[in-house]
């Protein structure tokens, strides 16, 4: 099924969605609605041009492909399903997630990752592949977030205060520089291969959707940045 959402009203192209009895829908001619597919379960979504904010949100167990860049707060708590973006994120993607993937073939915005949780055998996992703002992984409670900073080659692949307030989960920087400046409830390390290997069906399926050899990515060093259980908000909260 088509759908031509050129001048479409978001509410009136989120309901021509919903009411579509097939599986497998394409909008054309995307300009900034909102809410797309938001709480889907079910379809299969191709969207050409520029969806708004909050595309996927509560996402329910669909599949969303964008051919264009996405706006602020892809993913907002989604609980499973896929987003793929064939270009650039906006701030906030992922933001709270508790399932699902989201591949992002481009650069991501500031605060990515934020809030990201995991229940049982519910892992969210981001996947960006050039580099993201600052604050990735505010907050986060669980999931897996990889930034693989192709074509960022002399430079940090995420901005300032990565991991700030961060309690559970794992980030895997693909970089030559051990990021500097991180906030003390966080420990970095050099990746070990037993590290890679927990992301390399992530990095497997990146390499589906957007081109290139998952062995040559993961071939390079990466830095992973765990949660310093020990009472990790004290230096925050405690002036001692």
């Amino acid at each position: 099924m088509n759908i031509n959402a050129r001048g479409l009203h978001f509410k009136d192209l989120n309901a021509q969605v919903r009411a579509a009895a097939a599986r497998d829908i394409v909008i054309d001619n995307c300009l900034g609605q909102r809410y797309i597919g938001s709480g889907l379960a079910g379809k299969n979504l191709v969207i050409n041009g520029l969806p708004g904010n909050a595309l996927g949100a509560y996402l329910d167990g669909s599949q969303i492909k964008v051919y264009g860049n996405t706006q602020e707060a892809t993913g907002d708590t989604m609980n499973e399903g896929e987003i793929v973006i064939f270009g650039d994120a906006g701030d906030a993607t992922g933001y709270a997630m508790r399932g699902g993937r989201i591949f992002v073939q481009g650069n991501s915005g500031y605060r990515t990752g934020i809030h990201m949780k995991e229940y049982q055998d519910k892992i969210p996992v981001v996947v960006i592949g050039g580099r993201v703002g600052s604050f990735l992984g505010e907050y986060q409670a669980g999931g897996v977030i990889v930034v693989l900073g192709i074509g960022q080659s002399g430079q940090l692949p995420v901005g300032y205060f990565t991991g700030t307030g961060m309690h559970g989960g794992k980030i895997f920087l693909r970089t030559d520089f051990e990021p500097e400046g991180l906030p003390p409830q966080v420990i970095c390390r050099e990746a070990t291969a037993e590290d890679k290997q927990q992301i390399l069906g992530y990095v497997q399926d990146f390499c589906a959707y957007f081109g290139g050899e998952p062995q040559q990515l993961l071939a390079p060093k990466f830095y992973v940045l765990l949660p310093n259980t020990k009472n990790p908000y004290k230096q925050l909260y405690v002036n001692n």
